[in-house]
């Protein structure tokens, strides 16, 4: 008998991580005989923009799509309002689909889906895509010194431990994430089931061997890049937990060693922000790209690169993220330049050996990488592309989902 699921996020299938993170996901489960209805809260802007596109990568599959106005203002009563609609929502949608299953993220998501498990009866999967409210203090988002975000702190720490104890299955990210959650000793019948699923990449789409080089050199032409220029890019958003500093003085430096550097900021909004941080630490106009892709455009853009940089800020909450880029720019057969203490990337670098991994922000450690590209220290581009498959790959992903689901409804 086929199974009827409710996955409900707060982040929208119009953004990136909706049509990186869920999509792809609910996409190979349906192949196991489930069907599924998606509540996400999508930005008005990025919605009209991308509503069609959403619309008809589902058409093909067994996947309903119900989408709500993400509200951003004002603070707090707006998330509050969010929530309600969710669960008002969700509850309209079971009295007409009747859910075998509700599949949650963090925070907001998860607060309706354990109120389903507990007043309707449905079962629910928490999915700890991160230590969410601990993200928000470590992101700055939530000051813990004004009273109204501690209390907003705490209430969100005591409903995650209600959460892991009483949902039916567990899924996180990392496997440093997993060892953090079995350590706490205030959640009975330790340890809890809590399978490690890391955020995956579509290998497929994410392929060196489907860049057309004409097309590359074309691109080449468009940003000035020359044959003899070294480019080390940059996916993604900045700031917030990425440390932008740190990577335009990590630039910097290797532009005075290396002077053929050039460093491609492949950013879907701030580009102001990023030129200005840029020339804050010196690093020439001239030596900076700033654009932005749609998603199918992310692998050419990456291709340009003999090697690409994040550093994320390696707080308690990052023990349980792991960063899609990274699975993205491996699949690449590209060798990243990133820092301990985020997750379990040092371990899958050094696995892998799929690039440099630096421990201390230090200008010493910054050289001491700097050098070694210097010297030309290579790389089996082949072989980061097979850790990136071994570990990253969606198909694996999907499987293991598929198999919580199985845990669930046996």
């Amino acid at each position: 008998m086929k199974k009827n699921i409710l996955f409900i996020s707060y982040d929208g299938m119009t953004d990136p991580l909706g049509q990186s993170q869920v999509i792809p996901y609910l996409v190979g489960l349906t192949k196991f005989g489930y069907t599924f209805t998606i509540l996400s809260c999508d930005k008005p802007g990025k919605y009209t923009l991308h509503k069609s596109d959403v619309i008809n990568v589902l058409a093909d599959y067994p996947i309903k799509w119900v989408s709500i106005p993400y509200h951003k203002s004002p603070p707090i009563l707006s998330s509050w309002y969010d929530a309600r609609m969710l669960r008002k929502t969700a509850v309209q949608l079971h009295k007409a689909e009747k859910f075998d299953l509700v599949h949650t993220r963090v925070g907001t998501p998860a607060l309706v889906g354990h109120w389903l498990k507990k007043h309707l009866g449905i079962k629910f999967l928490y999915d700890i895509r991160g230590f969410w409210a601990d993200e928000r203090v470590d992101g700055g988002i939530w000051n813990i010194r004004n009273p109204v975000y501690r209390f907003i702190y705490n209430y969100f720490k005591k409903k995650e431990d209600e959460f892991l104890i009483n949902s039916d299955y567990n899924v996180c990210l990392t496997y440093a994430g997993q060892k953090e959650i079995h350590s706490w000793k205030r959640i009975p019948n330790q340890p809890v089931p809590l399978q490690v699923i890391p955020c995956s990449v579509d290998m497929e789409l994410f392929d060196p061997e489907k860049i057309v080089e004409s097309d590359k050199e074309q691109l080449k032409n468009q940003f000035g890049i020359k044959e003899e220029d070294i480019i080390i890019t940059y996916l993604g958003s900045i700031g917030g937990w990425y440390l932008t500093d740190e990577i335009m003085r990590f630039c910097k430096l290797f532009s005075d060693k290396i002077p053929e550097a050039k460093f491609l900021f492949i950013a879907p909004h701030m580009h102001e922000e990023i030129k200005t941080a840029a020339a804050k630490h010196g690093i020439p106009a001239d030596n900076l790209i700033v654009t932005s892709g749609k998603r199918r455009e992310v692998p050419m853009l990456l291709s340009l690169g003999q090697y690409s940089i994040f550093f994320i800020k390696p707080c308690y909450s990052k023990k349980a993220s792991s960063p899609t880029k990274q699975g993205e720019i491996m699949a690449m057969g590209i060798p990243v330049i990133i820092n301990s203490g985020v997750g379990d990337v040092k371990e899958i670098v050094e696995k892998y050996n799929a690039g440099y991994v630096i421990d201390e922000f230090t200008d010493n450690k910054f050289n001491a990488v700097i050098e070694k590209i210097a010297n030309g220290n290579s790389f089996n581009k082949v072989a980061i592309r097979k850790g990136a498959e071994e570990f990253y790959s969606l198909s694996n992903a999907v499987q293991s989902y598929a198999n919580v689901y199985r845990q669930i409804f046996q």
